[in-house]
Order: C-alpha cells, then sequence, then structure tokens
C-alpha cells in the first residue's frame, strides 16, 4: 500500500476503485492488514463523493435483471450460471462492504474492523467460488448479470443507518434464506464441492448479517428511534417488492433479528402479495 493512501478512508475508496478482482482481492487483504496494524489514520482531508460505479472488470455486462440467463439445477450449463451470478453477489459484496467504510465517517473503530473483515471474507467467498468455475471450464463473466445490489448501495449512500438496515439486513440476509435450498440441491446431485463453499459462505453471511443488525440497532437507539418501527418505514419507502418469504428463521435469529421481526416480516409478506 502507497504512503498515499495512509489514511483508512482514501485507502478503502483506492481498493473500492480496483477493477479486476484478483487485484482487488489482494488490496482487501491489504488493507485490513493496514488497519488491525493501527498504521491507517481516520483524518482524511478529501471530502466523501459518490460512487456511481466501483471498480469492476469489463464483464460480465450488466443487463437489465429481466434479461438475466435462466438458472437452474437441471443442466451444468444452467448450474453454472447460477453459480456465476451467486459469484457476482458476492464481488458486489466486497465493493458494498468497502464502500460502508469509506463513505461513513465519524463511525466507532469496531465499525470499521467490522466491515473491512466483512470484505476479506467476501474476498474469500468470490475466490471460492471463481475457483470453482475454472474447474468447470468456465469463469467470472462468462454470463450476463444484473446491478442490482449497487444500485441499492447508490440510494442509501446518504446515511449510514439506512444502509445498515436495506443491505445487510435485506438483500443479504434473503442469502440465509435462499442457501441452504441450494446446498440441498447440489448436494443431491453430487456437488459436494460446492456444497463445502455454500456452507461457508452461509456460515460467515449469518457474521455480516448480524454485524448489519447491530449497527443499525445501535444508531436507532442514538437517534432515539424505535429500531422495528423505523425498519418498517424503511421497507416501505425503497422496497418495492416483498422478500421476505420463506424465512430462514433460525439462520435470521441467529443473525440478529428477533422472533417479534420474523413474524412482522412474514406478515409483512403476505399482505404486500
Amino acid at each position: 500500500m502507497n504512503n498515499e493512501n495512509l489514511n483508512l478512508f482514501d485507502a478503502a475508496l483506492a481498493c473500492l476503485l480496483v477493477e479486476q478482482p484478483d487485484e482487488k482481492i489482494q488490496q482487501v487483504r491489504n488493507l485490513n492488514e493496514q488497519w488491525l496494524a493501527g498504521r491507517l489514520s481516520q483524518c482524511s482531508l478529501n471530502e466523501v463523493k459518490p460512487v456511481v460505479e466501483p471498480g469492476r472488470p469489463e464483464l460480465p455486462k450488466l443487463i437489465n435483471p429481466r434479461e438475466v440467463p435462466k438458472r437452474g439445477f437441471n443442466s451444468e450449463a444452467a448450474r453454472l450460471k447460477l453459480v456465476h451470478a451467486i459469484t457476482h453477489i458476492e464481488f458486489n459484496a466486497i465493493n458494498l462492504a468497502l464502500d460502508a467504510v469509506y463513505r461513513f465517517r465519524d463511525m466507532p473503530e469496531q465499525y470499521y474492523t467490522d466491515w473491512l473483515n466483512i470484505a476479506v471474507e467476501e474476498a474469500l467467498h468470490f475466490s471460492l467460488l471463481e475457483e470453482f468455475m475454472h474447474s468447470k471450464g468456465s469463469f467470472y463473466g462468462a454470463f450476463d448479470s444484473h446491478n442490482g445490489l449497487w444500485e441499492m448501495a447508490l440510494k442509501t449512500d446518504h446515511d449510514v443507518m439506512v444502509r445498515m438496515a436495506l443491505v445487510p439486513r435485506v438483500l443479504e440476509a434473503r442469502g440465509l434464506d435462499v442457501t441452504p435450498g441450494m446446498i440441498k440441491k447440489f448436494k443431491s446431485i453430487g456437488e459436494q464441492e460446492l456444497v463445502n463453499i455454500l456452507n461457508v459462505i452461509q456460515r460467515d453471511e449469518i457474521g455480516h448479517v448480524e454485524r448489519g443488525s447491530y449497527w443499525f440497532k445501535k444508531l436507532c437507539q442514538q437517534r432515539s428511534l424505535p429500531s422495528s418501527e423505523t425498519f418498517h418505514q424503511l421497507l416501505d419507502v425503497y422496497m418495492e417488492e416483498s422478500m421476505f418469504d420463506s424465512l430462514n428463521e433460525e439462520a435470521r435469529m441467529e443473525a440478529g433479528f428477533s422472533k417479534k421481526e420474523l413474524i412482522e416480516l412474514a406478515a409483512r409478506n403476505r399482505h404486500t402479495r
């Protein structure tokens, strides 16, 4: 890491803007090591700027979500498209974690430690999935993808409380609901290597959502806001479609959701159908 990047926020932005996955992953690890070693200050003179486009490779081509190739379990081609979609999510998750560090200043040190650690874990997930794709003769960028995750980052770039509510507790938490079903399907067709990778992802993502829950509720407390009501108000404003069917209650409770919240989310899903 260059001397010019001895500030946490400037270094996080530099890492966020790296385009090539291998280089980004290495810089994420370096950034985390520098932070844990106490070598990065929190005194940036540069103002926070919108990041309309984070660093990403030329491929995959980004298209409308409705045009994304169909994926599933019925053929190796369909399965590869599904794995590619998960790989794309993990690459975006690296950028989302870096943006959470870069964008939101004046947070406690633990916040930055949490989100840099999350960036490192998302980078590991991406690497494992990319290696699996290579083993099947494919690669990240082989199929078209969409930009939905980063679009939510832009919608929530004005307020750390809103970001914590909607990215970890909605978009990432959805993975907790659907990954066990994918694990079961891949196990049934003998894809044990992929099952092992998805088990790692599921385990780590519970921790990521838990950190989002923790910081969301902490921020609500600081602002004297009721967390449950505030969460639902934000869903009304930002979420056009329901994402709360087939809730994995055990994983979500481990990730910081209360039983009351799960009942309310299930009721919300029935109401919005």
